[in-house]
């Protein structure tokens, strides 16, 4: 019987793929409801669930590095919380 492999990643050793990015997305926090769907649309994998301060809920974070604008995560979130915008 096969069984699975687990790869582990060093992000430390990633290529850093934003750095062409014309647009990025901006998370309006007092906006933000916690409900993780960007996190599951993002292609990249660059938004975080983080605590932010005064804050019950978390909230999303983008990296910056990875993230390639394509605005998915706005598209997809039901309170419009994040926006597109100029670099």
């Amino acid at each position: 019987m096969e069984q699975g492999a687990t790869i582990k990643h060093n992000i430390k050793n990633a290529p850093k793929t934003g750095s062409w990015r014309y647009i990025k997305p901006e998370v309006n926090k007092d906006k933000c409801i916690g409900c993780e769907t960007c996190v599951a649309f993002c292609p990249d994998a660059c938004i975080e669930m983080r605590k932010h301060e005064n804050d019950k809920k978390n909230k999303a974070e983008i990296d910056y590095d990875f993230c390639k604008g394509c605005g998915v995560c706005a598209q997809v979130c039901p309170v419009k919380a994040i926006i597109m915008k100029k670099n």
